[in-house]
């Protein structure tokens, strides 16, 4: 044998492992099952194992089910996992067995060979046991999808709102200073009427915001976790209080709102919870597609297009035409939340596949989730500062289409019939004149009345028009 690898046993038998390798045997077989992606499970997955292996040794050793000695060994190499130190011996593809019983192991023997080396033993020695001592009173079936739960409930709470709060208040502070810009409104891309360029942001800001609620609103479920289940929910192997009290640890740790599952047989036979998240996190991501759609839109030009936002330049925009500045912040945001869509379509799949007492599609839930998350954030992050704080308002070209509009007409109405006023709409149309012309000579309203009718400020406020008909 190469002095390159050492030799350990797991239950199938002799397996040689890398001779530097925190991990053992069990993580060695499954490095050879399963060459599939190169995708590893993240530091958000990693560090809730961490947590969870960690506070479990506390508990333990409360109950005299590890001795001290080895139990705070085990919680300064868990310590050591939860910091990061050890994220390049977390080294299994993300498409392995669906219980995620392959990582559990991947951890344990991480905390156990560090743990045994701390007391001076050597890698493999098994000083300190990774089922035995490691992995007690818990199961892969159990400890995963807590670990999904947890990880996913950290990063919404302090990584993907504090993001999407950033968002909100710089999308807010544009619909403020925006107010008094007049432009056109538009439906079906044609000119509808007028409205101002900070209400059209306020939609925007508002649609983050509800965002955020939507957000809040599935932290219930994510802090109910299934660790107190071990194999199948029934608690085989643990002691009753064991959960409890490991969680009430990690949640004095983590600062999040953590409890035992009321079911355990729901916990981890199906994963309602992450499905749940993930249409949340699909919601945000359709608000964040047509926000950044629109602001794409609303630049284009800047000659020959709409024109009516100026967008801040971040990088060159063509290999070929000089000069030109793309909208990049926001195609970013868009491909973003393509990605999220269709990882809310794995998810969804993934979440069907709860098999009497255990969803074997446990990894590939948790990557997808947490990458929503991850990209949420950052995209969110990113576009609200290199986009929106820097983004102004055009108001030549913003006020400079009102008066052309056709849909103008939409405010004479109420006072001359729909049908009149259509007839004025499709004369200026084939003249080229304005409503204002138009109506003018054709209305019977005299020019103070139809001033007053057709001012744009007036129709971008509540009440306009009121007792008159609108459609799209």
């Amino acid at each position: 044998m190469s002095t390159n690898f050492r030799i350990e046993a797991d239950s199938m038998g002799e397996m040689q492992v890398p001779a530097n390798a925190f991990y053992g045997a069990q993580t060695a077989r499954a490095v050879e099952n399963f060459p599939i992606s190169g995708l590893r499970f993240p530091r958000p997955f990693i560090r809730a194992l961490g947590l969870i292996k960690k506070h479990a040794a506390v508990t333990n050793a409360g109950f005299s089910y590890v001795p001290p000695k080895i139990a705070k060994v085990i919680q300064r190499a868990a310590q050591e996992v939860i910091d990061g130190k050890w994220d390049d011996q977390f080294v299994l593809d993300i498409f392995q067995t669906g219980s995620g019983t392959s990582t559990n192991m991947n951890a344990n023997e991480v905390i156990a060979n560090r743990a045994g080396e701390i007391l001076g033993g050597k890698r493999g020695d098994k000083s300190v046991h990774p089922n035995d001592h490691v992995n007690c009173g818990q199961s892969s079936n159990d400890v995963i999808p807590t670990a999904i739960h947890l990880a996913a409930l950290d990063a919404i709470m302090h990584q993907l709102i504090p993001a999407l709060k950033e968002l909100h208040a710089a999308l807010k502070a544009k619909a403020k200073a925006f107010n008094q810009v007049l432009k056109i409104g538009r439906t079906h891309l044609q000119d509808a009427t007028p409205i101002r360029l900070g209400q059209e942001f306020s939609g925007y800001a508002s649609q983050v915001e509800h965002g955020i609620e939507r957000l809040l609103g599935v932290t219930e479920h994510l802090g109910e976790l299934a660790l107190g289940g071990t194999a199948v929910g029934t608690g085989i192997n643990t002691n009753i209080d064991f959960a409890k009290i490991t969680i009430k640890g990690i949640a004095k740790e983590t600062g999040l709102k953590l409890r035992e599952a009321k079911n355990h047989f729901e916990a981890q036979g199906a994963r309602d919870a992450a499905v749940e998240t993930s249409g949340a996190l699909k919601t945000v991501a359709v608000s964040l597609i047509k926000i950044a759609n629109d602001i794409r839109l609303l630049g284009s030009g800047p000659r020959c297009g709409i024109g009516e936002l100026n967008l801040p330049a971040t990088q060159p925009g063509s290999s070929i035409m000089p000069g030109k500045v793309n909208p990049v912040m926001s195609e970013m945001l868009i491909q973003v939340g393509a990605q999220v869509i269709g990882n809310d379509a794995a998810i969804t799949f993934g979440g069907a596949f709860g098999t009497f007492e255990l969803n074997v599609m446990l990894p590939v839930i948790a990557h997808n989730l947490l990458q929503s998350i991850e990209i949420l954030a950052n995209g969110s992050r990113v576009f609200a500062r290199r986009c929106v704080v820097g983004l102004e308002a055009n108001v030549a070209k913003c006020e400079g289409n009102i008066e052309n509009s056709l849909a103008m007409c939409t405010a004479l109405a109420p006072v001359i019939g729909y049908d009149k006023a259509a007839k004025i709409a499709k004369v200026a149309y084939e003249t080229g004149k304005t409503i204002r012309e138009v109506a003018l000579k054709t209305s019977g309203l005299d020019k103070a009345k139809l001033d007053q009718l057709l001012d744009p400020r007036r129709q971008t406020e509540p009440g306009a028009g009121a007792g008159g008909s609108a459609g799209g």
